[in-house]
């Protein structure tokens, strides 16, 4: 932390204690209330961590956005905390593991190289559903979890034990929204320097793409890449441009038994119409104050589902009761109101501060909402899923005994909907309802309750309707993401017989955040989302297609039909419940006994300030890409193109994180080293081996390559071959012959989650850049990490139109010392028949920083040649 400028100092007394801060009225009076809050928290930001000239310029900068909303200015984030899960974790901590060696092989301490700031890593994204419906399944789930994953977990022992501010939460502690809701989060923090105790705002960024769940709370945080977290481990800011900042304006309150899963789905939808990509979204207006915190967090967690960097909603007595109804001291809640109080950062229900953009929103205007069958911001109502499927074109082969499209899954999971008491307590009271009629889900439907917190048994238990989900199948199966990750674990039989068939064609119901095709489960194209209570009713149900506005949800044994209005919960029942079942002392006990889980506890690790690697590892290997000899991919060049895809491709796409195929060639690979082939775990495991993640590279059965359309699947042509082989194989043909490669794609490439093997797959095939009509923030962010220079091209060159055919090439023009941000760069097309098409696209760097990160080759090259110039 810098020393703040002292006219911006001035001091808080709150419970006898004093503190110093930054007093953003007294510095800059009316003009501060005009910016939106979260660039409030930006301003304070820069005035604590710079100084001299580069904090005039920032300070002048945001003040000139109210100008335009909008800048082109750049400004020094020093967040004070990251916040990573294990499979984001992992391929960081090993980078970091690797970079020690490089170091010491360089004459240097490996001990050097250590965060200089709090990290914390919650294991939650390799718990996966094996059982269920079985009040024993979270035990039996939870020993299968650390058997397959326990070479891994011993590793993350290693870095907690040898790397500073490293803390682990173990399995079954929860998933890490929720723990940063419930554990982590301060909302105001404080930090001590020369004697001085300071206030500040509690602020963070996250390696999982719904970190800015924390913004239901007024935390400023978001997602970013691996890569760029491991930058911001090692002391250096990130850079931003001055985001534009759109206005999400609330009014009214939601009526009776509507839900916070409706609302974030209805925000989704209206926010991807207006475009968002890369914006700042704060919530405002006297909508916002009938939401309670829980319910905020649900709409702010799907800021990626919407394209927003945040959804962020500011401060206020709905935050206070939040924090204490989780267990926070009271102390912690009187410096939360009297800081943001004092310091221009309480909600007024009644402010207009200046936005980019607005979007208003009246809450009473929404209903009961599903999203699907293949996208989140697909926006139906709840009895419109029949007429979704409809156009998906599915015919069976053959008659069935289940229906065309029978719920193959039905998943309370996620932290973006478990994390909210009410949305649970609402399903349990479903349940109830459901089990008095003697109402029980169909034996093809695999069920589960996943909650994000421990504590959710506490309450579920108390309010007496663990039991009522236990009788309608929906035992908890563990504290994690589970299905929402796409760890739903086997399908059943009768579903896998029917499709093996083409008697059906199965849908998953999940009250998850994503239903891309193949997210869920590789075998699973069609999902919808919706909140915990309508995923039992559809799991009751049994079949997708079924109207439950008009068709009852199953018939009772004496052949009454039971319709969803029988089943629904009042809101004076859920508010009676909640009264009753939630205590704050949970939130703390729970998780204190959950992370002190023996079978964590008792996995030995190494303690030597080098990690240990096992040339026969199957889940450990040291990367080749760190390393200082990693140079610059800019340049001049002229490349064959590797794939060239449509719209849409996510990061699942790109880098699968659900099971691996039995029959699939990184299968080969591992069976060739000793591994089960029955039992081979998820791609997610084995992003610490890079061989294995190399050979997963756009490897989904779903992707569609405009090169090679009817290859199988993480298959390409080489061109100069003719051949059709493995991706990776096709790839190292290029190498071994010196000819570059890269990618074209359409429309938001790199969707989806913050997965940094979604880039370093890419470098590892030898990609120099991705030229794509438009690309979603964080995975753009990987790109440049990992030294692939992506291309933003005008819509004239979208894949669809271009037609690339075999033969065709692409020359790129880019020598290092002429890339700038937003830089226009030629591009030729040199047709196989001789002929050239020019075209100027963008280079889609956006910072001197990321400029100077692909002149160095990457994240990595960069942290080490720091390490040893400073060593």
């Amino acid at each position: 932390m810098s020393h703040p400028s002292p006219i911006a100092a001035s001091s808080l007394n709150v419970g006898g204690e004093r503190y110093a801060f930054i007093d953003l009225p007294s510095r800059f009076g009316a003009r501060v209330h005009q910016l939106p809050v979260v660039l409030r928290i930006l301003l304070e930001n820069v005035l604590r961590n710079t100084s001299g000239a580069e904090q005039d310029a920032a300070v002048a900068a945001l003040f000139d956005w109210l100008e335009r909303g909008s800048s082109e200015a750049e400004l020094a984030f020093q967040p004070g905390r990251i916040l990573m899960h294990d499979t984001t974790s992992t391929p960081a901590l090993v980078d970091v593991a690797a970079m020690r060696d490089e170091v010491a092989e360089a004459g240097g301490d490996p001990s050097i190289l250590n965060p200089v700031l709090p990290v914390d890593v919650s294991v939650d994204h390799s718990l996966a559903v094996e059982a269920y419906g079985r009040a024993d399944a979270a035990v039996i789930n939870m020993g299968h979890e650390i058997r397959r994953n326990g070479e891994r977990y011993r590793f993350l022992r290693w870095a907690a034990g040898t790397l500073n501010h490293v803390r682990i939460h173990p399995p079954g502690t929860g998933i890490m929204h929720t723990i940063n809701l419930e554990q982590l989060a301060t909302v105001v923090t404080t930090q001590d320097l020369d004697g001085v105790r300071w206030a500040v705002p509690d602020t963070m960024i996250g390696t999982d793409s719904h970190t800015p769940m924390i913004n239901g709370i007024g935390v400023l945080g978001w997602g970013v890449g691996g890569l760029e977290a491991e930058t911001v481990l090692f002391g250096m800011p990130t850079m931003l441009r001055i985001p534009e900042v759109v206005g999400v304006k609330l009014t009214g309150r939601l009526r009776p038994g509507v839900t916070a899963t409706d609302l974030a789905l209805t925000v989704t939808h209206h926010l991807r119409e207006l475009d968002v990509t890369g914006s700042f979204v704060e919530f405002y207006g006297p909508g916002v104050g009938g939401l309670s915190a829980s319910e905020r967090s649900v709409v702010a967690n799907m800021a990626p589902e919407y394209g927003a960097t945040t959804g962020f909603f500011p401060v206020d007595a709905a935050t206070v009761d939040y924090l204490r109804m989780t267990g926070r001291s009271q102390a912690s809640l009187e410096l939360v109101e009297h800081y943001c109080r004092r310091n221009a950062m309480w909600f007024d229900p009644a402010a207009e501060p200046r936005y980019t953009r607005t979007l208003e929103i009246d809450l009473a205007g929404i209903a009961w909402h599903v999203a699907g069958p293949r996208r989140p911001q697909d926006l139906l109502n709840y009895g419109d899923t029949a007429a979704a499927l409809a156009k998906v074109g599915f015919q069976p082969a053959q008659a069935g005994e289940l229906p065309k499209h029978p719920v193959a899954i039905a998943a309370i999971t996620s932290c973006t909907n478990t994390s909210d008491p009410g949305l649970l307590i609402a399903a349990g009271l479903l349940a109830r309802k459901a089990r008095s009629l003697g109402l029980s889900v169909p034996q093809w439907v695999k069920t589960s309750l996943a909650p994000g917190s421990p504590a959710a048994a506490s309450y579920l238990r108390r309010a007496g309707l663990l039991d009522d989900l236990s009788a309608v199948g929906f035992d908890i199966v563990g504290f994690g993401c589970t299905t929402c990750i796409g760890n739903p674990g086997p399908l059943t039989e009768p579903i896998r017989q029917a499709q093996d068939r083409h008697a059906s064609k199965a849908v998953a119901i999940l009250s998850g955040n994503r239903n891309f095709p193949g997210r869920v489960h590789p075998d699973l194209e069609l999902s919808f989302i919706m909140s915990p209570a309508l995923v039992i009713a559809f799991g009751l149900a049994g079949d997708a297609e079924r109207d439950l506005s008009r068709q009852p949800v199953q018939t009772t044994a004496a052949g009454k039909p039971v319709y969803l209005h029988d089943l629904w919960p009042q809101p004076e029942e859920v508010r009676a419940h909640l009264a009753r079942a939630l205590a704050a002392e949970d939130f703390g006990r729970d998780f204190a006994q959950a992370s002190a889980n023996p079978l964590w506890h008792d996995l030995e690790a190494p303690s030597t300030p080098r990690f240990p690697w096992s040339e026969t590892s199957t889940a450990l290997r040291r990367p080749p890409f760190a390393s200082r000899s990693q140079g610059s991919q800019l340049g001049s060049y002229t490349a064959w193109p590797l794939m060239v895809l449509g719209d849409d491709v996510t990061t699942d796409h790109i880098s699968p994180a659900s099971a691996i195929p039995p029959d699939s060639l990184v299968a080969d690979y591992l069976v060739a080293r000793g591994e089960q082939r029955n039992d081979l775990n998820v791609f997610a495991s084995r992003r610490g081996n890079w061989e294995v993640m190399m050979r997963a590279a756009f490897h989904n059965k779903t992707l569609r390559n405009l090169l090679a359309p009817e290859a199988p699947v993480a298959h390409t042509l080489h061109v100069p071959s003719g051949d059709v082989l493995p991706i990776w194989d096709v790839a190292e043909r290029y190498r071994a012959a010196g000819e570059p490669v890269v990618v074209l794609a359409g429309e938001r490439y790199g969707m989806g989650s913050s997965r940094d093997w979604a880039a370093k797959g890419q470098r590892l095939l030898g990609i120099r850049a991705v030229l794509a009509v438009s690309f979603e923030r964080i995975h753009r962010s990987n790109l440049i990490g990992m030294g692939i220079l992506p291309l933003m091209m005008p819509a004239e060159m979208h894949p669809a139109r271009l037609m690339l055919l075999p033969g065709d090439r692409v020359q790129v023009d880019v020598p290092a010392d002429a890339l700038r941000p937003r830089a226009s760069v030629p591009v030729h097309i040199i047709r196989k028949n001789g002929t050239t098409e020019t075209f100027s696209v963008t280079a889609a760097v956006e910072t001197q920083l990321e400029c100077e990160l692909l002149r160095h080759g990457g994240v990595i090259p960069s942290i080490l040649r720091k390490t040893l110039a400073n060593a």
